[in-house]
């Protein structure tokens, strides 16, 4: 599996720049932390079984970017990432989540990133095999009929008035291909590649898509490495349903089932398996959360339970997956909370241990907030701009309206609940409100968003503390 851990430090902080405004230090320290992966892979063996990741603690108000920094250092350097907050966890022997399960979670996002590349690399392979059964489809050969004489199953069934296919749902006849419909078949092969019949409707035979069992039997016997539904699954054949599509649709459906065939399973556990010890990154959000505090009452989930089974797991550990076991040694771990109620030390000395970097992020500022909605790819108001394009209306935002709703953002966060860059999304919502509901029935428009246009939507509100408190 190709990654990016090669990038420089550099290099990482330029491209979180592109997403996240400001935090300098939090980038750093992440991309520091990334570049050691790749100083490690460069050793040799007995030297990197020696150097653990220097995981990170996170330290900040919520909607500041933590979660934001650590996702998009994940796609820069193409690594399995999950996000998942502490709180869900309970401590062994009570209900819910144990802690393993996070590691499971990562394993089963590496399948799928491993799985999804190699079917890329085939893929053309199974484009062709895609395109023979859709041309076989729309030019069906001719139905043999079963000699009885040969077959004494088929003899007892006609005897009974049932067909072989009541009996077997995938059965399908023999068919004759005579040189005249194999003509056809040749002859319609380039106006399916052109996408000439891209709109021509086809009725085509497709594998019957089966979920993965996730009951509590299924969840107990997955902490042992044995998955239940898989194993059933494995007894029988694959159902096939036959759907009517166009020729476009029948190609793509067609098209991932072949590739799913070319794939070998084995070679995608193992490679993910590998990919998700020596790149993965977990995100453990609101492990404030779970930090003791004295005044906790006996009767809750201990927290410092929690903190404890989390222990091994960032200490390193091996894990039984359904998929094989992983070593944990190697993960990345990223800790993030808020710590306006507690601080990083009332977390069990252990697991402080275990976060050796620590980063805090700054309160974002108006003039932050004017950033935000200009400078990243895809910031807010260019969203909504290409959103009301869709409906063909065109919308331009003036610098006073940005530097207002800045203003207006950072004088809510003050003084109400500082929720961050969220505060944004409020404010952009109440302002185009009117306009969002309005653009289907205008046939076309052109509408500036002034300063005066988000004083007369939300002035007055961000003006009464009382009013702002429930609507932004």
């Amino acid at each position: 599996m190709e990654t990016n851990i090669d990038l420089t430090p550099k290099e990482i902080v330029e491209e979180l720049d592109k997403y996240v405004i400001g935090q300098e230090s939090a980038k750093r320290a992440v991309a520091i932390a990334l570049r050691n992966r790749y100083r490690r892979l460069q050793l040799d063996e007995e030297m990197q079984k020696e150097i653990t990741p220097k995981n990170i603690l996170m330290i900040g108000p919520t909607g500041v970017g933590k979660t934001e920094i650590a996702r998009r250092l994940a796609n820069i350097v193409q690594a399995p990432f999950v996000k998942l907050e502490a709180t869900k966890f309970t401590e062994v022997g009570y209900v819910g989540r144990d802690v393993e399960s996070m590691v499971r979670d990562l394993v089963e996002v590496s399948i799928k990133k491993v799985k999804e590349n190699k079917q890329e690399k085939i893929r053309p392979e199974a484009y062709e095999k895609a395109v023979d059964r859709v041309v076989a489809a729309l030019v069906p050969g001719e139905k043999k009929e079963p000699s009885q004489a040969g077959n004494p199953f088929q003899s007892v069934l006609s005897n009974m008035g049932m067909k072989p296919e009541d009996m077997m749902p995938n059965y399908e006849p023999e068919e004759k291909i005579t040189k005249e419909i194999e003509k056809k078949r040749q002859e319609l092969r380039p106006q399916v590649h052109s996408g000439q019949l891209d709109t021509r409707e086809v009725t085509v035979k497709i594998e019957e898509k089966t979920q993965a069992g996730t009951g509590p039997m299924n969840a107990g016997l997955e902490q042992m490495g044995i998955d239940l539904s898989q194993s059933l699954s494995a007894l029988q054949p694959k159902r096939k349903l036959e759907r009517t599509l166009t020729v476009k649709e029948a190609l793509d459906i067609l098209t991932d089932e072949e590739a799913d065939k070319l794939v070998k399973v084995e070679d995608i556990q193992s490679e993910a398996i590998h990919y998700a010890e020596n790149t993965g990154i977990i995100f453990i959000d609101e492990i404030d959360k779970i930090a003791s505090k004295s005044n906790s009452q006996s009767g809750e989930v201990s927290r410092e339970g929690v903190q404890r089974d989390i222990l091994p797991i960032v200490e390193g550990s091996n894990v039984n997956t359904k998929y094989g076991v992983i070593k944990t040694d190697h993960i990345l771990f990223i800790g993030s909370g808020a710590f306006s109620q507690s601080k990083p030390s009332d977390l069990i000395p252990e697991l402080q241990g275990r976060f050796p970097i620590r980063v805090e992020l700054d309160d974002l500022t108006a003039e932050d907030f004017y950033r935000i909605l200009t400078e990243p790819h895809n910031a807010l108001t260019k969203q909504y701009q290409a959103m009301l394009k869709a409906e063909n209306v065109d919308v331009t935002f003036t610098q006073e309206a940005v530097q207002r709703i800045s203003d207006l953002s950072f004088q809510v966060n003050t003084e109400t609940e500082n929720i961050g860059a969220r505060r944004l999304h409020t404010l952009l919502e109440n302002v185009l409100e009117e306009l969002l509901f309005e653009a289907p029935d205008m046939s076309y428009a052109e509408v500036a968003i002034t300063e005066a246009y988000v004083d007369g939507k939300v002035g007055d509100i961000a003006a009464d503390e009382d009013l702002s408190r429930y609507i932004l």
